[in-house]
């Protein structure tokens, strides 16, 4: 069993910065793929970006491309989401994720992980 606990959210404004951090224990997750989703009012669950095992590889939804950075300190047990230019739009309740080794997997969708946070909220004031 692994358990994630997600803090950094609060409010700030559009164009703020906002640094997300999954804490996880119960077993170590150098091996797992971690994520994060958000989910808005009204709307369904998203994927938001992702990294593979030892941060091999990184994938980004194209909304956030190029503002937001994910990475991962095994060495802690940790996974971190650097938000930034944030937008009135990224307000959303965001969910950490860790997923077991699968080769298959892309790690882009809810299905490939198998671990969740509570959330933590994120809202951008215009």
């Amino acid at each position: 069993q692994v358990q994630l606990v997600e803090s950094g959210g609060g409010l700030v404004q559009a164009g703020g910065s906002l640094r997300l951090s999954c804490a996880t224990s119960g077993r170590a997750i150098s091996t797992y793929a971690m994520g994060w989703f958000r989910q808005a009012p009204g709307k369904e669950r998203e994927f938001v970006a992702s990294v593979t095992a030892f941060g091999v590889n990184t994938y980004y939804t194209d909304s956030v491309k190029g503002r937001f950075t994910i990475s991962r300190d095994n060495a802690k047990n940790t996974m971190n989401l650097q938000m930034n230019s944030l937008k009135p739009e990224d307000t959303a309740v965001y969910y950490c994720a860790a997923g077991t080794p699968n080769y298959y997997k892309r790690y882009q969708r809810q299905s490939d992980f198998d671990y969740w946070g509570q959330g933590t909220q994120v809202t951008v004031s215009s």
